[in-house]
């Protein structure tokens, strides 16, 4: 079962970078990708990014798209989210997830399952 835990959120400007980390740890061959996800206050869940294990490819929604990149160490037990050009409307609290992803007819999706784990509060000031 894999297990994930979010980390380096924080308070950051808008213009700002923050670069948020997930720790993984179970992941095996029969896993297909982590994602990020993102849940402001009185909003959906939304998944915002993803990086497949077997050709390391990255996926971004659009609301992200340019300004977001995700990557993971060599071993695959850390997948980061380096975030730039930050805004307001990205304050929420971001969470990582085993998934299965990619891109179906130009839209992104990213369908978690397994166990969330903790997620990491992003504030972003206007």
């Amino acid at each position: 079962e894999v297990q994930l835990q979010a980390s380096g959120g924080g308070l950051v400007q808008a213009g700002g970078s923050l670069k948020l980390s997930c720790l993984v740890s179970g992941f095996t061959r029969n896993d297909n990708a982590i994602g990020w996800f993102r849940q402001a206050p009185e909003k959906e869940r939304e998944g915002i990014s993803c990086i497949r294990s077997d050709d390391g490819r990255a996926y971004y929604a659009d609301s992200v798209k340019g300004r977001f990149t995700i990557s993971s160490d060599n071993a695959k037990t850390t997948v980061y989210l380096q975030m730039n050009s930050l805004k307001p409307e990205d304050t929420a609290v971001y969470y990582c997830a085993a998934v299965t992803c990619g891109s179906y007819a130009g839209s992104f999706f990213s369908n978690p399952y397994g166990n969330w784990g903790r997620g990491t509060q992003v504030t972003v000031s206007s």
